[in-house]
């Protein structure tokens, strides 16, 4: 689709790939990028979804480097073919697969235990790890990995899904630590309560929350700098610290 009421956008040459890209947040990267000039590659299981976002994506910034690529996170063995169906590596790569899942039916249902695990954990980390071998052999680019608060100590309310984004930081950090002598850059965000479909319904705090897009103008800012892990709201890395410090004896007691 093309903007018959915009001039194309200038390309700068460089392209993101958004895996989850039918996701809030997903969604909002992929714009912030395309506004400044990126090509992008949305990936998802939902392509019909995806395409809907390239379309929109295209109309407002007037530009035709939006591609739509499938993705099932789960499918492990189909890992490889898809990147090779990107053509060109791109040059950042930000993830934003995520599922919150049921605490309650997770205790007692191990599927969908083994899917929130998976989603959160092994599959990202999993498709990274291939696209970070070839990254470090091109010699530069990007990887930036969303988690969660959530991972940064078990709480009784979301263990399941806390214990899968702790496992996919941990992924992270030594992925990080293994490319740190390369030019391939990984940056772990964290961005607390972000207001998405994925929360709606939920009675989130204002001052603790943001929107999709402010994760997004984050994730954009990290392409110059050295960050390593962020917080998309500085709150969260004092609160987080607080309760990371606690006794378990008085930890156990909160209701969290």
């Amino acid at each position: 689709m093309t903007n018959l009421h915009k001039p194309k956008s200038i390309s700068t040459g460089k392209r993101l790939l958004v895996i989850g890209g039918t996701s809030d947040i997903g969604r909002a990267v992929a714009d912030a990028y395309a506004a400044k000039g990126w090509g992008v590659a949305l990936a998802a299981r939902d392509v019909e979804r995806a395409r809907r976002n390239a379309d929109d994506i295209q109309t407002r910034h007037g530009t035709d480097h939006v591609s739509v690529h499938p993705i099932d996170i789960l499918d492990t063995a189909s890992f490889d073919a898809f990147i090779d169906s990107l053509g060109a590596l791109p040059d950042s790569i930000v993830c934003v697969v995520g599922m919150l899942g049921d605490q309650p039916r997770a205790q007692g249902d191990p599927d969908h235990a083994t899917a929130i695990i998976r989603t959160n954990f092994e599959g990202p980390a999993l498709l990274l790890e291939a696209l970070a071998g070839r990254l470090a052999a091109r010699g530069d680019g990007l990887i930036v990995g969303v988690s969660s608060v959530a991972g940064d100590r078990g709480r009784a309310s979301n263990y399941v899904y806390g214990a899968s984004k702790a496992g996919f930081s941990a992924y992270l950090s030594g992925l990080r630590n293994r490319l740190s002598q390369t030019d391939v850059r990984v940056v772990t965000v964290k961005p607390g309560f972000v207001r998405t479909s994925m929360t709606e319904g939920m009675d989130l705090p204002g001052a603790l929350t943001a929107a999709p897009e402010a994760v997004a103008q984050r994730i954009l800012g990290l392409q110059t700098g050295n960050a390593n892990v962020v917080y998309v709201l500085s709150a969260w890395r004092l609160i987080m610290g607080i309760i990371r410090a606690l006794p378990e004896p008085i930890f156990k007691r909160l209701k969290l």
